[in-house]
């Protein structure tokens, strides 16, 4: 896949929507720079899991587990689901999957 060339003829409606969707590139890779948060993101491409679940797998506490959820649900890349008392999470859609195919690449692969 090729970038595509950005040059200075741009007209100022193509650069300001060049400019949100830098923006909203940039909030979606600050939401998972912590490296909390980016297990959570490796957990839930298997599935939904529970915030208990999540605790585990991580070996984390419970407020520190909300609190990463808290940040990816606020950035739009989980959703949560309530079961009676159990609150269950999910990836809102496949942006972070995607994106951790890549690190998963360039990073964990054995080459």
């Amino acid at each position: 896949m090729a970038l595509p060339q950005l040059s200075s003829d741009l007209n100022e409606d193509e650069l300001d929507r060049i400019v949100d969707q830098a923006t909203t590139a940039s909030n979606f890779l600050k939401a998972i720079s912590h490296e909390g948060r980016l297990m959570i993101l490796c957990h839930l491409v298997t599935g939904e899991k529970s915030v208990t679940e999540l605790e585990e797998l991580l070996a984390a506490r419970q407020a520190a587990v909300s609190q990463q959820l808290s940040r990816l649900r606020l950035e739009g890349l989980v959703i949560p689901r309530r079961d009676g008392k159990t609150i269950y999470y999910r990836l809102a859609d496949d942006r972070p999957r995607k994106l951790l195919e890549c690190v998963y690449d360039l990073f964990c692969k054995d080459d």
